[in-house]
């Protein structure tokens, strides 16, 4: 019996999620002064570039994959109340702008499960996660002058990486006459420098003899442990892609 054919699918992809989270910026860096809490969700208003890219490989039963995203979003909120100070709404009023640059890559090997429809494939799959975010805040506070950020302007920044160990399930049922048209599906939990991670996609494919083309929707999910400046992170929105096959 002959040894199993490598097989090897390459997949490009836009993901445009809205993106939510909430930081705790120190206002004057190295002294105890009130931290600023933000919700990106409240500033974030365009995607300024973005890379998204899965490399899959498969020999018999045994693969691996990796899957790169990585995005630069900013924005502008002038005359904003939607943040707090010490954990206490805001009495000012700031003039606020928001850089976020993210890097989530994703690696792992897969081990294909026996399934009684052919046209039904999953794999289990356990590997690693990488999270690196960078979030700029600039800042110019005005209002009562009681308080200690009262006509302060300034930048501050927040810049956290986590490694997390994941475990999870993908695959993809195919349906039609021609079995040409399917659905995906992954999804992976996990945890480590995070409290708790998790990711969720599903959608609907088309397959040609060159590749495939996808509609999904994406969800990723990020709970960081008690004391971290970056609080917690998601991601949610839909996702189109080609992936070719060889």
């Amino acid at each position: 019996m002959g040894a199993s054919a490598w097989k090897t699918s390459l997949s490009i992809y836009a993901f445009l999620p809205t993106i939510s989270g909430s930081t705790t910026f120190p206002t004057l860096p190295g002294n105890p002064s009130p931290g600023v809490n933000i919700d990106a969700n409240t500033i974030i208003d365009h995607l300024k570039m973005t890379f998204m890219g899965t490399l899959d490989i498969h020999n018999g039963k045994w693969g691996a994959f990796t899957d790169i995203l990585y995005m630069d979003i900013g924005g502008n909120k002038p005359k904003s109340r939607d943040f707090t100070i010490d954990g206490v709404p805001s009495t000012l009023t700031g003039d606020l702008s928001l850089d976020i640059k993210g890097t989530i890559w994703t690696t792992a090997v897969e081990y294909r499960l026996a399934t009684s429809d052919p046209a039904f494939t999953v794999d289990a799959l356990a590997g690693v996660r990488m999270f690196n975010m960078k979030n700029t805040l600039g800042w110019n506070f005005t209002g009562s002058a009681g308080s200690p950020l009262a006509g302060r302007s300034g930048s501050t920044v927040v810049d956290e990486s986590n490694w997390d160990a994941i475990v999870g399930v993908k695959g993809n049922y195919t349906f039609g006459a021609e079995r040409q048209w399917f659905v995906p599906f992954y999804f992976d939990i996990g945890t480590g420098q995070s409290d708790l991670t998790y990711q969720i996609l599903g959608g609907i494919g088309y397959r040609y003899k060159w590749g495939d083309v996808v509609a999904a929707w994406r969800y990723i999910d990020y709970n960081m442990k008690s004391g971290k400046p970056l609080e917690s992170m998601n991601f949610n929105g839909p996702m189109i892609g080609a992936t070719w096959r060889w």
